[in-house]
């Protein structure tokens, strides 16, 4: 199984504030060849990783989902930000 995890790490890390922070959880899906993906990071990371009007988003979700097209199964990114508690 391809590491889908690693792939998105490797894309993103370098231009993350805090690289340390970005948390890739799969979560459970009702079918096998569906993977959903929750991505998460600091609120300014997550605007890094989405993009203005979702470019980034989108072009992170199309190299990932190339990859997935080698197991055949399709993958959905969910992108999410949380706050340092304070």
């Amino acid at each position: 199984m391809m590491d889908y995890e690693k792939i998105i790490h490797a894309i993103v890390d370098p231009f993350l504030i805090n690289p340390e922070a970005l948390m890739i959880r799969e979560l459970p899906s009702d079918n096998e060849k569906n993977i959903t993906l929750l991505v998460c990071a600091e609120n300014e990371d997550t605007a890094r990783l989405i993009g203005k009007k979702g470019a980034v988003a989108n072009a992170l979700r199309e190299v990932v989902a190339i990859a997935a097209k080698a197991e055949n199964k399709h993958v959905y990114l969910k992108f999410e930000s949380f706050d340092e508690e304070k």
